[in-house]
């Protein structure tokens, strides 16, 4: 087998551990995985959650690793499955600089493969790094998720299934040459048209994203079967980066490995709704409390967005990827809770109504040279008088620009979202995730309480 870009990167991750990763990135990576477990429990009540999760239990097989926020075990593959598309399916898991959702992927891919194997937590933030070092690598190297969808339709979080492959490799400690036919295996289960997105119900993108967890578990347990892909699936004629790679593609995935940590780009969220809309309530939020304007005298809402953020989400009809919805049903109760949906009870109210049919999306043309690929807004508030009050968030809460999310932060956040769970025990293990001897530890913290009803 010749030295080639696959072998190259496969011989990189098989040598790392977490004796050679920063503190400070160890600390992230577990914050992290606590926000990505606890955001499929939460998610286990979405649709695309109850659907995956009664899908996967009627599968049967081994009972290896759990369907977070329920108390059944299901083989490793099929978890990553059912709590990927939980995890996502509630539009509260985290997102990246880079584009997509690469937590309700790799997390949900190396948990189930990490409680599979009985690893040590140690074991696991390592996985967990790396699988983000690959698959963040691989998105960029492609031109970022809006040149993916640009110029191939294509979802580019479909990538993430080699990063996690990648990772589970890695927990299955297996030699580089199963890495790479694990990197080719997990491209041939997963591919996503961009088409998904004119899904109605939020079940297509979850799903999506549990799909690629489970190809990455799956990718890697038949590698290690004897399966073959093929030895340069990066690097080859038609391979990854023929198909779809930028200018610079080769270079771009090894660039900076053991120095550079892509998983620093991580994004945390705060309330459910799709990552475009965050920065345009805080915006808004903050422009009525600026001029203490209230909402019986508002006239207009102009919502700029840079374009290409906008086009996610203006006019959807999915209410927590709509703008426009979103944006008016925060101004009229002041804030929007976690656990608390506005719709469909707030359609009704007669305040909402007149909001949102004055509310408009647009192109800001600063955020538009400033951050093309961004996820800021500048909302301007115009009320009866004719006065205006603006206010611009270049990013919203939780983005890695601003610190991301503190531990007290994600306690916080699941305290409130996770009424009557054990959020401070699970808190508690996932701050000491690298002393943990087994990872079954933190996981049965996950698990669903007596007497709690699975949906």
């Amino acid at each position: 087998m010749s030295d080639s870009l696959t072998l190259r990167l496969a011989r990189y991750a098989a040598a790392t551990s977490i004796d050679k990763i920063p503190s400070e990135i160890v600390d992230l990576a577990k914050r992290v995985c606590f926000d990505e477990m606890a955001s499929a429990q939460f998610g286990r009540r979405s649709l695309a959650g109850g659907l995956t999760s009664r899908h996967v239990a009627a599968l049967g097989g081994p009972p290896e690793s759990l369907v977070l926020g329920t108390r059944m075990r299901v083989p490793a593959q099929h978890a990553a499955l059912a709590n990927g598309a939980a995890g996502h399916g509630e539009e509260v898991d985290g997102a990246h600089v880079v584009g997509g959702h690469p937590g309700a992927t790799l997390v949900h891919a190396v948990v189930a493969m990490a409680e599979r194997q009985r690893a040590t937590g140690a074991e696991l933030i390592n996985a967990l790094v790396l699988s983000y070092d690959v698959a963040i690598r691989l998105v960029a190297a492609c031109g970022g998720k809006f040149q993916v969808k640009a110029r191939h339709h294509l979802y580019a979080d479909f990538l993430f299934s080699i990063g996690a492959a990648v990772g589970c490799c890695r927990l299955m400690r297996l030699d580089p040459q199963r890495y790479c036919h694990a990197m080719a295996l997990a491209t041939f289960q997963c591919n996503a048209l961009g088409g998904l997105y004119a899904e109605k119900r939020h079940i297509a993108k979850s799903f999506c994203n549990g799909q690629f967890a489970l190809a990455g578990v799956s990718a890697a347990l038949m590698s290690s079967s004897g399966f073959e892909g093929v030895d340069d699936v990066l690097g080859m004629p038609d391979g990854v980066l023929d198909a779809w790679g930028a200018a610079g593609a080769a270079e771009a995935v090894m660039k900076g490995l053991g120095e550079e940590w892509p998983i620093l780009g991580s994004n945390f969220k705060f309330i459910n709704a799709g990552y475009p809309i965050h920065a345009a309530v805080e915006s808004a939020l903050a422009a009525v409390a600026q001029g203490q304007v209230s909402v019986e005298a508002i006239r207009s809402i102009h919502i700029g967005m840079p374009e290409k953020a906008m086009r996610v989400v203006d006019n959807r009809e999915m209410h927590n990827i709509c703008v426009q919805d979103m944006v008016c049903a925060a101004l009229v109760r002041g804030r929007l809770d976690l656990r608390e949906l506005p719709f469909p009870g707030i359609q009704g109210d007669p305040t909402y109504i007149r909001l949102r049919g004055v509310a408009q999306a647009g192109v800001d043309a600063d955020l538009n040279r400033d951050q093309p690929e961004g996820r800021g807004a500048n909302v301007t508030v115009t009320t009866i008088d004719g006065q205006s009050h603006c206010h611009r968030v270049d990013a919203p809460r939780g983005h890695s620009s601003r610190g991301g999310a503190s531990w007290q932060d994600l306690h916080d956040k699941w305290l409130s979202g996770l009424p009557g769970r054990p959020v401070d025990a699970m808190t508690a293990l996932a701050q000491r995730l690298e002393h943990l001897e087994d990872v079954r530890v933190l996981v049965d913290a996950f698990m669903e309480a007596v007497g709690e009803q699975t949906p």
